[in-house]
């Protein structure tokens, strides 16, 4: 399961970055790391951007690199 395809009010963990150069460091930039939970806030009425809460921040995610992004439901 990857970031994009998770739901509205889910909370996930973060498994694996996949992508490659630039655009993975971004992602781990922002915070978004291996083991950390996301807290997904709203989709935009189109599906882009995701808006999620990551480390006690909200952030935009475009679906694009939301995909890159594989996670695990949190229980």
């Amino acid at each position: 399961m990857t970031l994009r395809d998770a739901k509205i009010g889910d909370t996930v963990r973060v498994k694996k970055l996949t992508g490659e150069g630039a655009t993975k460091r971004r992602i781990m930039d922002m915070g978004i790391t291996k083991g950390v939970e996301v807290y997904i806030r709203k989709v935009a009425p189109l599906g882009d951007p995701v808006e999620v809460t990551v480390r006690g921040y909200e952030l935009s995610i475009r679906k694009a690199d939301a995909e890159m992004i594989e996670v695990e439901g949190v229980r």
